[in-house]
């Protein structure tokens, strides 16, 4: 399909979005610090009482589509989106000779690995740079003693005495960066220490890392308490505190300066916030975290008392996913918060066995997460994510679409989706034609016209301001006379929104059923309750709604002239002077409806007005009838309509319209010749 064409679609898409809506781990950087050796062994953590959350309702359908991307060696974990969507870094334990993590870079189109890391030490937390041409990881593969702790790790995995996994934090871990394909190795922190747990900020000129460097220096080792050096020769974890610092590693900052394990930062999608996970210093709790990149406004999110860690930031900025323990001890699920932490917290997950490291792919609409089975052994998985539900379910508003997205040649579901939930939402509170609300989403569609080529069509901007109708109220000067008996307004009688305003004298008054003409179709015979009366210069009287006790194959054919603008168009064609409306002894309502905007027929119009049952009884108690012996009748179908001859009718409608102004987006594709145009409407 050529550009030109696509482009088109792609207004058509557009169009039509705007007419629908109105209709355990092994991983350093997340999991595997969970089970790192804490000071004192971690009691099991009191789920938060008040979240109840064993009694939510089952799978709220926030991932669907799940599919396993890793299958290769015991364990994987750790995968990150590149910038662009099409690739993947993570870690594996996969590599011949070394029983350690090494990172490997998938192309998620054909799903080949191609190794990056040195094939040499251990590894972890891996990242690809915004330009997607290099690899940031962490890697122990200069360490002289390596040989040494592979044979250990070997014997260990071969005793029958199995130990409970811990993460490794080698005190030789330092950041390097290299090229997708493991190339240009160049290391960029050179501190004794664990260095690790990094990435790049979105505009790949800043990383944000993990790192317990400061325990190592003579100075600090001075300054600790022997009660911390005790913790900390028992737990590396105790002293680990975030950094940033250039790309290139120079300019190293400590962000963080409380004792505890703080590790796992990642850069908000924008860059301006980090969010991280902080144990308690005696390692029995985590919460989630987040700051500004120069390390101010310190914002706890979760408050759960249990292990709650791996956050990670939807692209949007509004919310994040993490993991947590707050069900049990060992049933870790992915759940959700606001990025305020203002809301509770809202679980995303309801699958058997354990789910951590969760990320989102950049536009959002993936989900990606490591699962761990009864062996211990995890792999990677993706899923689809539904960030509408999502935010409905955390009570935020719905996302604002990015408009930059249908500039591109790509016509897809997803951006229809984006578009009609904006639309629809709640935030919108309708997009009533004048409404605060329509200012900022016309706004926007005029600023994805713009992206996609088009040009104003009325002067020089795409939103075309009208004036139109918006409401109606009742004037003071509203009558209704029936021979000597006056009506009170709201109680007796009510003009409708789209009656003709004036003052009318007395005149005759004609009885018309249901006043409706139905045309006849194959299965319907035709139904006309005006063919037998002259209603020239009279009011017309007809029931609303349609006859009760017929067909359902009637009932449906009728109802398609029984809309009360379509009864007074039919009567005004008749020649009506003007049209009133009952209820009648039969209906389930017996009250006037009140007086509401239900649009206006032209100038040319009749009055309408809505009477009721009582002042209808006067119309017709000279007939010989009731108006209840009326209805019966019409209701089985019959035609029986009457000249009401002694009844005399007089009336006043005042009502006072409600001009509004409201915006069309008006936009014209320009095109080459008449051969290449399209029309949208």
């Amino acid at each position: 399909m050529g550009s030109w064409l696509k482009l088109q679609w792609k207004i058509v898409l557009l169009s039509l979005v705007i007419l629908i809506s109105a209709l355990g781990l092994d991983a350093c950087k997340n999991s595997a610090s969970l089970e790192r050796k804490p000071a004192q062994e971690a009691a099991k953590p009191a789920p938060a009482a008040e979240l109840n959350y064993s009694t939510l309702p089952q799978d709220p359908r926030l991932i669907q589509n799940k599919k396993q991307l890793t299958f290769e060696g015991p364990r994987a974990g750790e995968g990150y989106f590149s910038a662009d969507g099409k690739k993947m870094v993570f870690q594996s334990e996969r590599y011949p000779g070394n029983p350690f993590y090494q990172i490997y870079v998938m192309d998620l189109l054909s799903g080949k690995s191609q190794l990056v890391s040195t094939g040499k030490g251990k590894t972890t937390c891996a990242w690809i740079h915004p330009s997607g041409k290099k690899v940031l990881f962490a890697s122990t593969h200069l360490d002289p003693d390596f040989s040494k702790k592979v044979q250990a790790e070997y014997d260990q995995r071969k005793s029958p005495q199995k130990n409970k996994y811990s993460w490794s934090f080698d005190e030789t871990f330092n950041l390097f960066e290299a090229d997708l394909n493991g190339k240009h190795l160049k290391r960029l922190t050179k501190s004794k220490g664990y260095n690790a747990e990094g990435d790049y900020s979105p505009d790949g000129k800043q990383i944000v890392f993990a790192s317990n460097r400061s325990a190592y220096s003579e100075t600090a080792m001075e300054q600790m308490s022997e009660e911390d050096k005790k913790i900390f020769d028992n737990d590396p974890s105790y002293m680990m505190s975030i950094y940033i610092m250039n790309s290139d590693g120079s300019n190293v900052r400590q962000l963080t300066h409380t004792k505890g394990y703080n590790g796992g930062p990642f850069f908000s999608h924008d860059g301006k916030k980090i969010t991280w996970r902080r144990f308690a210093p005696n390692g029995q709790t985590a919460e989630v975290y987040t700051m500004n990149t120069d390390g101010t406004e310190e914002t706890q999110v979760t408050h759960l008392g249990a292990m709650s860690w791996a956050p990670f930031f939807h692209p949007s900025g509004d919310y994040l996913i993490f993991t947590s323990n707050v069900l049990g001890f060992s049933n870790f699920e992915l759940f959700m918060v606001d990025a305020k932490g203002t809301k509770k917290p809202v679980r995303a997950t309801y699958l058997e066995g354990f789910d951590g490291l969760p990320v989102f792919s950049p536009d959002g609409s993936k989900i990606s997460w490591t699962r761990k089975d009864e062996k211990g052994e995890s792999q990677i998985y993706l899923a689809d994510w539904d960030d509408q539900k999502a935010r409905s379910l955390l009570g935020i508003d719905s996302k604002t679409p990015e408009v930059k997205s249908l500039a591109s040649q790509e016509i897809n579901a997803k951006d229809a989706k984006v578009w009609v939930s904006y639309l629809a939402s709640e935030k919108m509170a309708g997009r009533l034609t004048g409404s605060a609300e329509e200012k900022i989403y016309t706004t926007r569609i005029a600023e994805a016209f713009q992206q996609l080529g088009l040009i104003p069509a009325v002067g020089n901007s795409f939103l075309v301001p009208f004036n139109f109708t918006s409401g109606v109220e009742l004037g003071p000067e509203n009558r209704l006379k029936i021979g000597e008996t006056e009506g009170k307004v709201s109680e007796d009688f009510i003009p409708l929104s789209f009656s003709k305003s004036g003052k009318f004298e007395g005149s005759p008054v004609v009885f018309a059923g249901y006043g409706m003409i139905a045309p006849a179709t194959e299965s319907q015979t035709a139904y006309d309750t005006f063919k037998n009366i002259d209603v020239k210069d009279k009011w017309v009287l007809a029931f609303r709604d349609i006859p009760e006790k017929i067909s359902n194959e009637k009932r449906i054919h009728l109802n398609l002239y029984s809309r009360i603008q379509h009864k007074a168009l039919v009567a005004k064609n008749q020649g009506a002077l003007g049209l009133l409306l009952v209820n009648g002894p039969n209906s389930f309502s017996q009250k006037l409806s009140k007086l509401r905007y239900d649009g206006a027929l032209s100038e040319t119009s009749i009055p309408v007005i809505s009477i009721s049952n009582a002042m209808a009884d006067l119309l017709v108690r000279d007939s010989g009838k009731t108006l209840k012996q009326w209805q019966d009748e019409n209701d089985v179908g019959e035609i029986v309509t009457a000249d009401l001859p002694k009844a005399k009718l007089a009336a006043q409608v005042d009502l006072i319209l409600k001009r509004s102004s409201g915006i069309n987006v008006v936009a014209k594709l320009a095109v080459k010749s008449a051969r290449s145009s399209v029309l949208v409407g």
